[in-house]
């Protein structure tokens, strides 16, 4: 039998965070293998991804309540630093991540405004950026329109039935860059509040195959691509 890698762990999430966690666990089902139609005007086609579907789980009227909170904050992405340096550092990240970025994004601009999103939108949800874009990677291979067999959308994969349960229903917004981005992030949360911080699990539960390396594998392999230090 093959072994398991060992699990990572994270840590718990600032203030934004917090009062995600808490929906009983319920086991994920089998795999479902992607077959994704695509971004619109793409002119060459990424690598292979492999989206899933997050199952729709009973969730408590507080847990929902506070996922509905988590994604109707909008504010935009608008980046303030304390200091000169860190605004350095982060201009030096946004640089180099543009860069590796560029084999599946041509357009300068429509790279930045992704990554600024991206950047926001991880941190805000108290995740590493590395995993969120890593998993974007494994998810929709940076396709904004792109739907899986199961139905899920957008860049980071989200089922439409999460728009019924904790938006305002409709799933055609799942397609908007930062409300896509909201989502996967606070979903992902959630999942690690779920499993207790541990990442292994929670990315399991993401992809809807609970307890199966593959899927994991994947996503701490891409993260790799998109570590930074400055």
């Amino acid at each position: 039998m093959k072994a398991l890698p060992p699990r990572q762990v994270l840590p718990d999430a600032p203030a934004a965070a917090a009062g995600l966690a808490g929906a009983a666990g319920v086991s994920g089902g089998p795999t479902r293998r992607a077959c994704l139609l695509g971004g619109l005007g793409a002119a060459v086609m990424p690598p292979a991804t492999r989206a899933g579907a997050q199952l729709e789980e009973p969730l408590a009227d507080s847990v929902r309540t506070a996922l509905s909170a988590a994604i109707s904050d909008a504010a935009p992405p608008r980046l303030a630093f304390e200091q000169p340096q860190q605004r350095a550092a982060y201009l030096a990240w946004l640089d180099e991540m543009s860069r590796r970025l560029v084999r599946f994004k041509a357009e300068p601009h429509t790279r930045v405004e992704f990554l600024e999103a991206v950047w926001y939108e991880s941190r805000r949800a108290g995740l590493e950026v590395p995993l969120v874009l890593g998993l974007i990677q494994v998810e929709s291979g940076f396709r904004k329109y792109a739907i899986s067999r199961a139905g899920a959308r957008g860049y980071m994969q989200v089922m439409p039935f999460w728009a019924r349960t904790i938006g305002d229903g409709d799933a055609s917004r799942l397609f908007h860059l930062q409300t896509n981005l909201r989502f996967g992030c606070v979903i992902l949360r959630h999942y690690l509040g779920v499993e207790r911080g541990d990442l292994y699990m929670a990315l399991g539960r993401y992809n809807g195959s609970r307890g199966r390396s593959e899927y994991p594998d994947l996503v701490f392999g891409a993260r790799r691509r998109w570590e930074f230090r400055n």
